[in-house]
């Protein structure tokens, strides 16, 4: 007979690989149910792999059409967007097989059903599969991790219109020669400045403005460089309708009409929870979906655990994983929380966005007497050398104890900046700390220290290694 513990999962992303592998390390039994072609969820096939693929491509020729090096010729690039995507296309095989098939395939103690599950009660689920096959699971432990999709407003016409989602856009082997973006967050950022490189015109339509969940200052300078580029930016407006007659888009804003070849929506996101009966196994969700889980990855329902872009936690990949492995250790045995107050977040344009803990908005309304300040990245000394001296770095601490409680940066390789803020922040270190600390010459990390010296002292009056 076997007695050992078994677990369901449904879905196959990040998170829910995370929680197998660490179930089984723990010994139980996991059954993983995927109602997609492929396996992988979202990241490693239409989100963070194939994006970030596109933006580095992008950014190549960028670097050939202008940088700021007198000597070094430019030219306007030849894109080949069907090459960049076929090579784009293997790397996600590649990366798929490698982290999650091969994994699936080696390990005896995990198994793949394929089908649409729902719950029939709080331990048991039911599969359905292809030709009308139903099948029923019996799992002593059940996680949910089925990811999201993305959401559509409710735009007149825009039901009736073959309009792009990023999963299109990222999978497209044409360059529009115009390009309308509805949404204004991460995902239409991304996109929206990366098909402006490949030579598309681009319009972006923002409801308020410019990344509005960011610090202020963060969407303005992002803004900016948009802007620059030849993005245009159309901020608190809303489409009023959409039409669309022989592959041309005409999209109503405020009484222009703006016609386009091309129309992404990226307007968030929405939990794939739609179909699963969660209300029969007593899971408590959010209106527009979410599963509500604790800090321990618990639902409601004292068997079932949920993680990812299904939960209400933020929809990173790297959050979904951590959840994932902390889901798969209280499933089996343990009592580990997530915790993410010092979780960071990156914004792959060019320069990066990066932020960390609190902005100084958020301490305020926590009643935290926080002061801040921002040191423009011209003052860092790698950022002359590289003759690329866009953004800022901005700091916000706690004034009653002198600690570092965030940090919101817009700068050339920010997302590897960002880290080391973090760690400070985790490391309840003052700025004053920071400020002392050891950091090498001509890094662009050096900008923490230099911007932590700001509460202090005029930085423009030291010598070069901000000693």
């Amino acid at each position: 007979m076997n007695d050992r513990l078994r677990i369901a999962v449904v879905g196959t992303g990040s998170g829910a690989f995370a929680a197998a592998l660490k179930a089984v390390e723990q010994g139980a039994e996991v059954t993983m149910i995927e109602r997609a072609e492929v396996i992988g969820g979202t990241c490693v096939n239409v989100g963070c792999v194939p994006s970030k693929i596109m933006i580095r491509a992008a950014q190549m020729a960028q670097y050939q059409r202008c940088h700021p090096f007198d000597g070094v010729g430019t030219n306007e690039p030849a894109v080949d967007r069907r090459a960049q995507l076929a090579q784009q296309a293997a790397r996600v095989d590649e990366l798929r097989y490698a982290k999650y098939e091969s994994i699936l395939a080696d390990n005896e103690s995990i198994s793949l059903v394929r089908g649409s599950a729902s719950f029939l009660n709080r331990k048991t689920l039911v599969i359905a599969q292809a030709k009308g096959v139903m099948q029923t699971l019996h799992a002593d432990r059940i996680l949910i991790a089925t990811g999201s999709s993305p959401s559509i407003p409710n735009v007149p016409g825009l039901d009736e219109v073959p309009y792009w989602t990023s999963t299109e856009a990222l999978g497209s082997d044409q360059i529009p020669e115009h390009l309308v973006v509805i949404g204004s967050s991460i995902v239409a950022v991304e996109i929206a400045q990366a098909f402006r490189r490949f030579g598309s015109a681009v319009t972006v339509l923002a409801r308020t403005r410019l990344l509005s969940r960011e610090d202020p200052d963060v969407g303005n300078g992002l803004r900016k460089v948009l802007s620059t580029e030849g993005v245009r930016v159309i901020e608190k407006t809303m489409a009023s309708r959409i039409g669309f007659s022989d592959g041309t888009y005409t999209t109503t804003i405020d009484g222009e009409k703006i016609t386009s070849d091309a129309l992404l929506v990226a307007a968030g996101r929405t939990p794939n929870t739609g179909g699963l009966d969660l209300h029969i196994a007593g899971v408590e969700t959010t209106p527009n979906g979410a599963v509500v889980v604790d800090d321990y990855l618990r639902t409601t329902a004292p068997n079932i655990y949920a993680v990812g872009d299904c939960t209400t936690l933020p929809q990173f990949v790297y959050v979904a994983a951590a959840a994932g492995t902390r889901a798969g250790t209280n499933m089996t045995s343990g009592n580990v929380s997530l915790d993410l107050s010092t979780m960071p977040a990156v914004i792959f344009t060019d320069p990066q966005v990066a932020t960390v803990g609190l902005t100084e908005a958020d301490a305020q309304n926590a009643n935290i007497n926080a002061d801040s300040r921002i040191l423009d990245i011209e003052n860092v000394p790698r950022a002359l050398a590289n003759f690329d001296t866009q953004g800022f770095i901005k700091l916000v601490i706690d004034v009653d104890s002198g600690q570092l409680i965030g940090a919101q940066i817009l700068a050339r390789d920010a997302g590897e900046i960002i880290q080391s803020a973090a760690l400070a922040i985790r490391n309840r270190m003052t700025v004053k700390e920071l400020a002392n600390e050891l950091f090498p010459y001509l890094t662009m990390v050096e900008g923490l220290k230099l911007c932590a010296q700001t509460f202090f002292k005029d930085v423009k009056q030291l010598s070069c290694c901000a000693g």
